[in-house]
């Protein structure tokens, strides 16, 4: 395609938004005069897009949650599908949110606009049923992993691996003194990151055992530090009292690559805590009716993605009842007193980082213009 395409984009939450921006920001290398409107966050806005709605609509966990917006859900895919098929643009990409964005793909792609799907989902783990959605939903698939291509071509569905845009952003060498320095932390103290989550509900369910294990890790020479997605840190106030834990708002890739340890819940922030070489132990909790819909619904025995990448326990996984501040505290005590086996987890983190990098935003522009040109 000659001229700069219009671009209709959908992302949720954090770490949607996140992908999506560096996504934008390589096709506006590759096209300076492409538009793109839908639902995203401050990345994507940052990058030029017009949001209709904020993407904080979508930042929903687990069949409850989606339950109780389904209503208010159901009504904004409906007017953003009937904006976009007004507009028309030459191109739709979903970003994630694959609830939300494969009905909106589908109804746009029989309506005659072409439909990408940005991050393959996670149908190796759970749900495999899913495939069937992605088929009638997509026209192509962006895939962060290597291994996910072949799973949707054997369905019949059109994917290009364009590694991970976070192990293109994020340097092979963590800044470290930099890093500590813009947090004001001294160089010679553990620091330990207590990484929750971006929603409301991780933060009900996740922080507290965070919080409550970083008081059972307190020592002289310790200093524990938490980025909050703004508007959250209300949330986190009441529990932080009295724990002296350093609260920042945003910054959590200058928090990882300032820390040597993080406690942190399972989704993009493992890969991220891995591109940044950081050893970690890896929480999760929901509600308990979340958590008795998908118990044993898991394809593999693993949920943190430097595990899946690996295909093994490199890094521990504390879930649901598993995941109490005295076990979270454990596995910590555990890294920070093994040098050698920190040493070789930065090790396969590096392998790792190097395998995902591989300009994404080009990659995913090559694959977009050909789909536009077919």
């Amino acid at each position: 395609m000659s001229t700069a395409p219009r671009l209709g984009m959908v992302a949720g939450e954090a770490s949607g938004d996140l992908l999506a921006g560096l996504l934008l920001q390589g096709l506006r290398a590759r096209w300076p005069g492409v538009t793109a409107q839908g639902i995203g966050g401050p990345k994507l806005i940052a990058q030029g897009f017009e949001s209709w709605w904020p993407h904080s609509k979508l930042s929903i966990f687990g069949y409850v949650d989606a339950l109780l917006n389904l209503r208010e859900l159901l009504s904004i895919r409906k007017q953003l599908g009937n904006r976009l098929l007004a507009r028309r643009p030459d191109v739709f990409i979903g970003v994630d949110a694959p609830d939300f964005n494969f009905g909106l793909e589908h109804r746009l792609r029989e309506g005659g606009i072409k439909t990408v799907h940005f991050v393959c989902p996670s149908i190796w783990a759970w749900r495999p049923e899913r495939v069937i959605k992605i088929k009638a939903a997509a026209d192509h698939v962006l895939c962060l992993f290597p291994f996910e291509p072949e799973i949707l071509q054997r369905a019949g569905i059109d994917a290009t691996f364009v590694g991970h845009p976070l192990a293109d952003a994020i340097p092979l060498e963590p800044p470290r003194e930099a890093a500590r320095a813009a947090l004001q932390l001294p160089d010679g103290d553990t620091v330990i990151a207590l990484l929750p989550g971006s929603r409301k509900s991780e933060i009900e369910h996740i922080a507290p055992a965070l919080i409550g294990a970083a008081r059972l890790l307190a020592r002289p020479g310790r200093r524990f530090i938490l980025p909050v997605v703004p508007g959250l840190r209300g949330l986190l106030e009441p529990l932080l009292a009295g724990t002296g834990i350093q609260c920042v708002d945003g910054q959590s890739h200058t928090v990882l690559a300032a820390c040597d340890l993080t406690l942190v819940a399972s989704g993009t922030a493992t890969l991220e805590a891995a591109l940044f070489k950081r050893p970690m132990v890896i929480a999760y909790r929901m509600s308990a009716l979340n958590w008795w819909r998908i118990k044993g619904k898991g394809l593999q025995p693993w949920v943190g993605l430097p595990n899946i990448l690996a295909r093994e326990f490199l890094v521990p996984e504390l879930i649901q009842h598993a995941c109490t501040p005295a076990a979270l505290a454990r596995e910590a005590e555990g890294l920070l007193a093994d040098a050698p086996r920190c040493q070789a987890l930065r090790a396969r983190f590096q392998e790792q980082h190097v395998q995902l990098r591989q300009d994404t935003a080009q990659r995913a522009a090559d694959a977009i213009a050909k789909l536009l040109d077919a």
